[in-house]
C-alpha cells in the first residue's frame, strides 16, 4: 500500500512537472553569446513557411497549410492586418485570428504574428481607412519643403496611440485563446520599416526633437562620430538625419512593443529591408535604402531606443553569396539572436539554410510559401505548385525530425554550416580538434587531377547549389547533412586521425539515431561525397597514438 502511495505521488510530480513545461510562455534565452527560443521548457527550432501578405482571410488558408506541410515546417508566419481587426476605430474583429489559431492547431503548426499596423514596407496601407484618410490626425512624414510624404510619420502620437490600442487588444486577445496552448511563439511589430527617397521627418514636432540633444541611452550604444555629446548633428554629422529617424521609428516601434508585452509576453522581433553589408565602412543614406529602418549598422540604436525588442531580423533577398554570409555574420551577435523571417524562394536560396541553421539562428522562413496563384518574382520563384517548396523541403526534411536537437546542440555551440559560394571555391569549417574540407562540383568518385571524365564540373551543378551543416556530438563524433558537397573530415594540425565508421541513417520520433548503412569503400576513398539529394551520416573519428 505505502509503495502505491510512492508511485502516485512520483506520478503526480511527473505530470505537474509537465504541465507547468507546457504552460511556460515561449521565451528567448542567451548563454555564451549564444541564443535559444525556448518553447515548452526546451530549444526549439523554427523551420518556418511564411504566406503572402493577402492569404490573412479564411478562405485563404488552405493553400497556405497544404505548401506548409508539402515544405515538413512547423511554424506558419501570417499577416494579421491593423484595417482587418480594427475596420472601424473602436470596433474589434478577431474572427480571423479564431480562425488561423484553431486551424494551426488543427495542422500541428505554430504561429508568429505578423503585425501589419503603422509600416508594411514603409508605407500605411494596411492602416483603417478611417487612419488613411485623416491625415490632419494622422501626419504623414514632411520633406524639407513641407511636402507629405508616403510614409506615416513617427512623430504622429494619434497614430503611436491608436495602433498600439489595436496591437494591446491583439495581445489581449491571443493571451485568451492561446494563453495556455502556445501555438503563438512570437510577433513580428511591424514590417519593414523606414522611408525611401526622404532621409526623415522634417515636420514641426520632428525638427524640435532632431534638435535637441541625442538621448544618453543612444550615446551609450551607437558610438558618436564628431563629439561625445550635443545634438544629432553635433554628436553624427552628415549621419545625423538616418540616425535620428532611426531612433524615432524605434522609439515609436519599442512603445507599441513594450505595451502589447504588459499584457501577454511573448518575444517580439522587427525585420527589415537591408542595405549593402559589403559596403565598410557605411556610406551615409543617399536615396540607396529605407532610411531609419533596423540595417545592421543601426542595430545598435534599436537596441537603446526599443528594448521591448528581442531581435532584429534581415529579410534576405539578395542571393549574393557574399551579402547573404555578410548579413548574417552582422545580425548575429551577443545581443541580437539569429533569425531570418524572410528569404526568397528561389531555388539558389535553399542552400542558404545550411549557413543559418549551422550557425545557430533560431530559425528561417521562406516567404511566400503559399499555393496562392500569385508570384513575387524576381525576388521569388515564379512556381506557385508544390515545385516552389521542393529545394527547401529537401532540407527542412533532415532538420525536422531533429529539430528540437539541433536547437540544443546549436545553443551548445556545437553545430557549424556553410553555403557553397558564387565562386565555387573549397571551403573550410574548424571545429575541435577536426576540420571539415568542403569542396563542389566534384563526380562521386575519383579525383578531378586524373584528368579526363573525373576533371569535368559533375551533372547538374551548373549553378551553386550545395551546402553542408555539421554537429560536433563528441570529442570525435559528428552528424553531416548536407547535398552537393565533398566532405573531408581531417585532424587538426600537429595531430593525426582517422574515419573509423560513417553511418548514414536518421533519428527515429525519440530522437535515437537508426543505423541505415555503411559508407565505406567506394563511398568513402575520394571524401563523403553527398548526391544530389541530402543526407545525414553520423561519423566516428578515430586519433592515432
Amino acid at each position: 500500500m505505502k509503495t502505491r502511495h510512492v508511485l502516485a505521488a512520483a506520478l503526480a510530480c511527473l505530470i505537474s512537472a509537465h504541465a507547468a513545461l507546457a504552460a511556460e510562455p515561449p521565451r528567448l534565452v542567451t548563454r555564451d553569446g549564444r541564443h535559444a527560443l525556448l518553447v515548452d521548457g526546451k530549444p526549439f527550432l523554427i523551420l518556418g513557411a511564411q504566406a503572402h501578405n493577402s492569404s490573412n482571410y479564411p478562405a485563404a488558408l488552405k493553400p497556405v497549410w497544404d505548401a506548409a506541410r508539402d515544405l515538413q515546417a512547423n511554424t506558419v508566419l501570417m499577416p494579421v492586418a491593423w484595417e482587418q481587426i480594427e475596420p472601424e476605430e473602436g470596433r474589434f474583429d478577431f474572427s480571423f485570428v479564431d480562425t488561423l489559431v484553431r486551424e494551426a492547431r488543427q495542422q500541428g503548426q505554430r504561429l508568429v504574428v505578423l503585425w501589419f499596423g503603422t509600416w508594411k514596407n514603409t508605407s500605411a496601407q494596411y492602416t483603417p481607412a478611417w487612419v488613411k484618410l485623416d491625415p490632419k490626425r494622422f501626419p504623414y512624414n514632411l520633406d524639407p519643403e513641407g511636402r507629405a510624404n508616403y510614409s506615416l510619420s513617427p512623430f504622429g502620437e494619434a497614430t503611436r496611440q491608436a495602433d498600439q490600442r489595436a496591437f494591446v487588444a491583439l495581445m489581449g486577445h491571443l493571451k485568451k485563446i492561446d494563453g495556455a496552448q502556445r501555438t503563438v511563439l512570437m510577433v513580428q511589430v511591424e514590417n519593414e520599416v523606414g522611408t525611401y527617397g526622404l532621409v526623415r521627418d522634417f515636420g514641426p514636432a520632428a525638427q524640435a526633437a532632431f534638435e535637441q540633444a541625442v538621448p544618453a541611452e543612444v550615446l551609450a550604444r551607437q558610438k558618436p562620430k564628431l563629439a561625445s555629446t550635443g545634438t544629432w548633428r553635433q554628436v553624427y554629422g552628415e549621419y545625423a538625419d538616418e540616425y535620428f529617424h532611426a531612433w524615432a521609428i524605434a522609439r515609436y516601434i519599442g512603445q507599441i512593443a513594450a505595451a502589447g508585452r504588459a499584457v501577454y509576453d511573448l518575444p517580439m522581433y522587427v525585420n527589415n529591408a537591408l542595405r549593402n553589408p559589403l559596403e565598410q565602412p557605411p556610406k551615409p543614406w543617399n536615396k540607396d535604402f529605407a532610411s531609419g529602418g533596423p540595417t545592421w549598422d543601426v542595430i545598435d540604436i534599436y537596441k537603446a531606443a526599443a528594448p521591448a525588442l528581442d531581435i532584429v531580423s534581415p529579410d534576405i533577398y539578395n542571393p549574393e553569396s557574399a551579402q547573404v554570409q555578410a548579413n548574417l555574420r552582422l545580425f548575429q551577435r551577443a545581443d541580437n539572436p539569429l533569425w531570418v523571417p524572410e528569404i526568397g524562394t528561389k531555388p539558389v536560396y535553399a542552400r542558404f539554410l545550411y549557413a543559418m541553421l549551422g550557425r545557430g539562428a533560431i530559425g528561417v522562413s521562406p516567404f511566400g510559401v503559399d499555393y496562392f496563384d500569385y508570384s513575387n518574382h524576381p525576388l521569388g520563384a515564379m512556381a506557385t505548385d508544390k515545385t516552389l517548396v521542393e529545394p527547401f523541403q529537401r532540407v527542412y526534411r533532415m532538420f525536422a525530425p531533429i529539430q528540437r536537437q539541433w536547437a540544443q546542440w546549436a545553443f551548445e555551440g556545437k553545430t557549424q554550416g556553410i553555403a557553397e559560394g558564387d565562386d565555387r571555391q573549397p571551403q573550410q569549417l574548424d571545429f575541435p580538434g577536426w576540420s571539415a574540407k568542403l569542396t563542389y562540383r566534384l563526380g562521386r568518385f575519383g579525383e578531378p587531377s586524373w584528368g579526363g571524365e573525373f576533371a569535368k564540373p559533375a551533372a547538374g551543378t551548373e549553378e551553386p547549389g550545395g551546402g553542408v551543416a555539421i554537429a560536433q556530438l563528441g570529442a570525435d563524433e559528428f552528424l553531416v547533412i548536407g547535398h552537393r558537397v565533398r566532405v573531408r573530415m581531417e585532424p587538426a594540425a600537429g595531430t593525426t586521425g582517422m574515419m573509423l565508421r560513417a553511418e548514414q541513417g536518421r533519428f527515429d520520433a525519440r530522437g535515437r539515431w537508426v543505423m541505415e548503412r555503411v559508407w565505406n569503400g567506394d563511398q568513402v576513398d575520394y571524401g563523403l561525397n553527398l548526391p544530389a539529394e541530402p543526407v545525414m551520416l553520423k561519423l566516428t573519428m578515430g586519433r592515432q597514438r
